[in-house]
């Protein structure tokens, strides 16, 4: 999948635990374990928000776009 999810990255410089940024965001721990682990089909842009603003952080910190290798290939 060409979005990759940062979250992890982001907690571990803000030095937060998993349970207090699922309390504060306000989702449970099983979805925000599916966000971390990249396994998210799509994400709402709510949740998007409170987790930029409990990690102070902009949605590219968390977000990244790599083209797939395989998508190229298949274009030429």
């Amino acid at each position: 999948m060409p979005i990759i999810v940062n979250l992890d990255v982001v907690m571990a410089k803000r030095k937060i635990s998993a349970t207090e940024l699922s309390e504060q965001v306000g989702i449970t721990m099983a979805n925000l374990s599916i966000l971390k682990n990249n396994k998210a089909r799509a994400v709402r842009f709510s949740t998007l928000e409170a987790l930029c603003r409990v990690l102070r952080c902009q949605p590219a910190d968390i977000l990244a776009y790599e083209e797939d290798p395989a998508d190229t290939e298949t274009e030429k």
